[in-house]
C-alpha cells in the first residue's frame, strides 16, 4: 500500500488538510486538475452519479490511497535531511 501512495504522491495526488471537507479527496483531486475545490467535488458528484453506488468504493478507497499533504511534506523533509 505504500507503493501506492508513494505512486499518488509523484503525480501529486495528494489529500488536502486544509481545504478539505470529508478527508480532502475532492479537494486532493481539484488540486491536481488545476480546479478550485467546490469545483472538483460538484464534478466529482456528477461523474459518480453516472455509476450508481460507486460513491460507496471510489471515495473511500482514494481516502485510504491517497497520501495526506502534510505526510508527504514531512517525508520530503526526511529525505532532504539525510
Amino acid at each position: 500500500m505504500d507503493d501506492i501512495r508513494a505512486a499518488f504522491a509523484r503525480q501529486g495526488l495528494v489529500r488536502s488538510s486544509s481545504a478539505g471537507v470529508l478527508g480532502g479527496v475532492c479537494a486532493g483531486l481539484g488540486r491536481r486538475l488545476g480546479l478550485t475545490p467546490w469545483i472538483a467535488r460538484l464534478l466529482f458528484v456528477v461523474v459518480l452519479m453516472v455509476l450508481p453506488g460507486s460513491q460507496l468504493l471510489v471515495y473511500p478507497a482514494l481516502w485510504v490511497l491517497m497520501p495526506a499533504d502534510d505526510s508527504v511534506a514531512a517525508a520530503a523533509a526526511d529525505t532532504r535531511e539525510r
